[in-house]
C-alpha cells in the first residue's frame, strides 16, 4: 500500500520548484492534490496534467496565499471539490534580498506577507476541518536560515523564524485534536531559483556541506512525505533540518 494513499493534500505555490516536486512525490504515492500558486498558467495546468497521471484527483487554484479572504474562499472550493483535506503544506514563499541599510519597507512587507501571514491564512482557514476530522498534519516550509540568520536576508529570516514559533505554538494548541503540525528547514536545494546564483557562490556553499552537494527538490519531498504519512503519527512540534548537515 501506498504511504498516502486515500490522502487529499493542499500544496501551496505547487507550480514549480519545490512545491511541484512536493506535490508530485504525493500522488506517487497515492495522495489526492489540490495545489495553489498566484495564477492559473501554463505552468499550473502543466503541473496539473502530471499529477492527474498518477491516476489520483488532482486540481490547481489560482489565489493569493498572503491574502486572507483569498485563501479562506479557496480553502472551502478546496473541501466542496475533495470533501476532506488531511494534509497541509505551507509552501508559498519568495525573496527580496539585500543589506538591512537598503531594504525597503515594501521589501519587509512583501516578504513577510507571502512567507509568514500565508502561513497564518491557510491554517487558519484548514483548521475548522482537521478539527471535525480529528486528524491533521501541518508541515510548514521553514529554512535554515530561520534557524541561524543570514546576511543579507533578515526579512527572509524573520519570515522563517516566525514560521518555526508558529509551527511549535499551533503543535501544543492542536495536538489533542490528533492535529500535528512540524516544520522543515531546507538548506541549499538546487533550483530554479538557486541555479541563478554565480558558480562561485554556489561552490562556496557546497564546500561548507558535509555531504558536499546541494539538496534537490525531492530530498525535501520526501521528508514531505514522511509528515503527512502515519509513519510520522508521534511526531509534532519539529523542525526537521533537509541540509546535507550544514551547521545550524
Amino acid at each position: 500500500m501506498k504511504l498516502l494513499e486515500g490522502k487529499t493534500a493542499i500544496v501551496t505555490g505547487a507550480a514549480r520548484g519545490i512545491g511541484k516536486a512536493i506535490a508530485l512525490k504525493f500522488a506517487s504515492e497515492g495522495c489526492n492534490v489540490a495545489f495553489t500558486d498566484l495564477s492559473k498558467n501554463e505552468a499550473m495546468q502543466e503541473t496539473e496534467k502530471e499529477l492527474l497521471a498518477y491516476g489520483v484527483k488532482a486540481k490547481g487554484y489560482a489565489s493569493n496565499a498572503a491574502n486572507y479572504e483569498d485563501t479562506q474562499k479557496v480553502v472551502a472550493e478546496i473541501a466542496a471539490d475533495f470533501g476532506k483535506v488531511e494534509i497541509l503544506v505551507n509552501n508559498a514563499g519568495i525573496t527580496k534580498d539585500g543589506a538591512l541599510k537598503r531594504m525597503t519597507e515594501d521589501q519587509w512587507d512583501a516578504v513577510l506577507a507571502v512567507n509568514l501571514k500565508s502561513v497564518f491564512n491557510f491554517t487558519k482557514a484548514i483548521q475548522p476541518i482537521m478539527w471535525k476530522q480529528a486528524e491533521g498534519s501541518i508541515i510548514n516550509m521553514s529554512s535554515v536560515v530561520g534557524v541561524s540568520g543570514n546576511a543579507n536576508q533578515c526579512n527572509y529570516s524573520a519570515s522563517k523564524a516566525g514560521m518555526i514559533g508558529f509551527t511549535k505554538s499551533i503543535a501544543k494548541e492542536l495536538g489533542a485534536r490528533n492535529i500535528r503540525s512540524n516544520a522543515i528547514a531546507p538548506g541549499f536545494i538546487i533550483t530554479e531559483m538557486t541555479g541563478q546564483l554565480p558558480e562561485e557562490i554556489k561552490k562556496q556553499w557546497i564546500s561548507e556541506i558535509p555531504l558536499k552537494r546541494g539538496g534537490t527538490p525531492e530530498d525535501v519531498a520526501n521528508v514531505c512525505v514522511f509528515l503527512g504519512s502515519d509513519l510520522s503519527s508521534y511526531v509534532t512540534g519539529q523542525v526537521i533540518p533537509v541540509c546535507g548537515g550544514m551547521q545550524v
